[in-house]
């Protein structure tokens, strides 16, 4: 007479998957940081702003996940009285209107929603 064979617990516990990555937007997005990066801080600046309003803290935490160095960090207020208007309700910065004319659309550092965005604030 056998006996029925006993389950065994599987020995290696259950590995959480990570979802698959696919390299091609992995370096897609790498190029569009490292444009971004290459070009002058008060650009990247009024690209930020054409988008929408940024309070100070908001915009340089932006800022800072495309990339900067310490010395651009220390002329953000600087940047921002030349190109915004500060909202003294809200504290935050808007781009000044004269400065859309010189907004590039197809800016590296925008989205498909953002360029979509864009559209719709300079047909205004």
């Amino acid at each position: 007479v056998r006996k029925a064979p006993q389950k065994n617990p599987d020995p290696v516990p259950v590995r959480k998957r990570s979802t698959p990555m696919n390299p091609a937007n992995i370096i897609r997005k790498t190029r569009a940081q490292n444009a971004v990066c290459q070009r002058p801080y008060r650009d990247r600046v009024i690209h930020l702003l054409a988008l929408k309003n940024y309070k100070k803290p908001e915009l340089l935490a932006r800022l800072q996940k495309d990339g900067v160095n310490q010395k651009d960090k220390n002329c953000l207020g600087i940047i921002l009285h030349q190109v915004a208007s500060l909202n003294t309700k809200d504290n935050s910065y808007s781009l000044k209107d004269y400065l859309f004319k010189d907004i590039q659309k197809d800016w590296p550092g925008y989205n498909e929603i953002d360029k979509q965005s864009l559209e719709l604030i300079l047909s205004r």
